[in-house]
């Protein structure tokens, strides 16, 4: 948990948070003494500014999100996974975590909040979550950065299928706001390799149109198309300081995301 983010915000609010228990070189101030009196414990009030960092979600859950191909789960479900991960090790940290979920719009923003309850909250939206519609992704970034009222940690989930110069502009809002800015680029593995048998249909799952072709004919100018599409999101990504991540579905969970904490480690 330790090295995920940086720490460089620590202060003080009138918005109450939660209550921890007191530990040893706490200030006394903190210590809420009507919560004493009824229990002869001691607590310590927290508020929403005295989290470390407040971090700020986004998941993209339009169609092509549930894309999954064969021995793997979906690219919602894998981004889902790692949400409710890091949503867990920030709320550890004392972070205020935050959650909005788009496709052509913005369907859900949860703002940030930092207590264990409201993690069990998060878990609930993700539950339920189902992908639907087209993607407007510039649209719905413009719309969250214009909710983001002090800067943070913004973490923006998304298999990136969509206008790419338009949708790069968009996140460069969030660096406007001096943001820490990461990005998880989530696909499929044959998404990457394209590695399909004979002949095959493919529909595509945000306008439902359909082309049949033969994938092994296709096969080098797709991988080399698509090679080409990462690595303009990278590149773009790096030269505005971003931190950008591919992951592939059928990379074990675990092991994604314990190599990205451990980069995340050595960087701060």
């Amino acid at each position: 948990m330790v090295g995920l983010h940086k720490s460089p915000y620590h202060g003080f609010s009138v918005e109450f948070s939660q209550h921890r228990p007191y530990m040893q070189g706490d200030n006394l101030r903190s210590v809420d003494w009507r919560v004493f009196g009824k229990t002869e414990k001691y607590f310590i009030k927290q508020y929403e500014e005295e989290t470390n960092l407040r971090s700020y979600i986004i998941l993209d859950s339009s169609k092509s999100m549930g894309y999954a191909s064969d021995k793997t789960i979906s690219k919602i479900e894998y981004a889902s996974t790692l949400v409710a991960a890091l949503s867990y090790l920030m709320i550890k940290q004392q972070d205020a975590v935050s959650l909005t979920i788009y496709s052509d719009k913005i369907h859900k923003h949860l703002p940030p909040k930092s207590s264990n309850s409201y993690f069990q909250q998060i878990l609930r939206e993700l539950t339920i979550l189902e992908t639907s519609s087209n993607t407007n992704t510039a649209e719905s970034l413009n719309s969250v950065a214009e909710k983001i009222k002090r800067r943070g940690l913004v973490i923006i989930i998304s298999d990136f299928f969509d206008d790419v110069d338009k949708t790069l502009k968009a996140i460069k809002h969030f660096a406007h706001q001096k943001n820490e800015v990461i990005i998880f680029q989530i696909l499929d593995p044959m998404e990457r390799s394209f590695g399909f048998g004979k002949d095959a249909i493919f529909k595509d799952l945000e306008t439902d149109e359909e082309l049949t072709t033969q994938p092994y004919q296709i096969q080098k100018a797709y991988q080399e198309a698509m090679s080409e599409f990462t690595n303009k999101i990278k590149r773009e990504c790096l030269n505005s300081n971003f931190d950008y991540n591919l992951l592939d579905t059928s990379t074990p969970f675990d092991k994604a995301l314990f190599s990205y904490i451990q980069k995340r480690s050595r960087l701060h």
